[in-house]
């Protein structure tokens, strides 16, 4: 189910796996999985096929071509601000906000690293959203460090330095360095290309108005508010929930663990690029996110038949409760630091 998930024309990367074929477990072999549900496996795989048969799996060329126009009509509408305003502090800011939320990154570098994320969710050492250790404990790294006496940090108060060194650092270091250095190590030619046409883009368009150094300072800017949009949009449906080591599960139950989904509105739809459906997608992670409403209701009844649990929350709720986790991760170290 994993690997469909990734994959899907099976039949062209199955020649890809016959070289590296070396043999196969007898039936009686040890597994490392744990207790599994044969029908809630059974029903998930009717519900793939519900939806490849619904076509959820097309993507809608209209749908994508609005949302390449839409991106590049707020360029021009950051940079019209400044045209027409000045480069004075609130076109700066309006511009710097408006950009913070239409950039992006290596389409191939994200998948690279966002496939891992998918396939463990939520796993320490094989989900790379949640292995921050040191900086930050989540889940059950909390008790670990504490048992040990690791203190790098005071890691009761890290949902008060989450503010000052999590997001703002995230995008701007972080992801700034490992995309650029993914397509140049992967030879992404084209990737690379559409980046510098960014960087271009961007530093011919707003050093007339601010110089060499203050587009610097702009782009800097834009980067740093990204972060803070892509940390709380991306981790208000993980961090809350289950943080640990490999359960083993199926694939459909290790992704309700991990997951949780945000109440929908046009504009929470527009605002999270549809993370909000973070159940569906994580369920199908190669499905255009247009087709995440259609599907909802099917993944509901799925879940509904299994006991597995739905969860959806109102927008604010879903980030105060990243603040909450990471306090309670906190003081779950804190304890076992000193008690145990």
């Amino acid at each position: 189910d994993a690997f469909h998930a990734f994959h899907q024309d099976l039949h062209f990367v199955r020649k890809f796996l016959k070289p590296l074929l070396i043999g196969e477990l007898a039936p009686e072999e040890p597994s490392q999985d744990g207790a599994q549900n044969a029908q809630l496996i059974e029903d998930f795989r009717a519900l793939r096929q519900a939806a490849e048969d619904m076509k959820l799996f097309e993507a809608d060329t209209t749908f994508f071509a609005l949302l390449l126009g839409h991106i590049l009509a707020m360029e021009l509408l950051a940079w019209l601000l400044v045209y027409l305003l000045g480069p004075g502090w609130v076109s700066s800011v309006l511009a710097a906000l408006i950009l913070a939320i239409s950039q992006g990154f290596s389409a191939h570098w994200w998948n690279f690293r966002h496939f891992q994320h998918h396939a463990k969710p939520n796993i320490f050492h094989k989900d790379p959203d949640v292995t921050v250790a040191p900086v930050f404990l989540l889940g059950e790294s909390s008790v670990e460090y504490g048992k040990k006496k690791r203190r790098y940090l005071p890691y009761n108060h890290q949902h008060l330095y989450f503010f000052l060194i999590g997001p703002p650092l995230l995008t701007l270091v972080n992801f700034e360095v490992e995309n650029l250095a993914y397509m140049l190590v992967c030879m992404q030619w084209t990737d690379l290309l559409w980046a510098a046409s960014f960087y271009s883009r961007f530093f011919l368009s707003y050093s007339p108005f601010y110089g060499a150094t203050g587009t610097l300072l702009l782009f800097v800017a834009v980067r740093v508010l990204e972060s803070h949009w892509f940390v709380w949009i991306t981790q208000m449906n993980h961090i809350p929930k289950e943080i640990g080591h490999e359960k083993h599960r199926d694939w459909a139950s290790s992704q309700l663990a991990a997951t949780c989904n945000v109440e929908p509105s046009l504009f929470i739809d527009w605002f999270s690029g549809h993370l909000n459906f973070q159940i569906e997608h994580h369920l199908f992670p190669t499905m255009p996110r247009h087709n995440y409403r259609r599907v909802a209701p099917l993944v509901k009844a799925f879940c509904a038949k299994h006991g597995l649990h739905y969860e959806v929350k109102p927008f604010l709720t879903a980030l105060v409760d990243i603040i909450g986790s990471l306090k309670k991760s906190g003081d779950i170290w804190l304890d076992a630091y000193l008690h145990q």
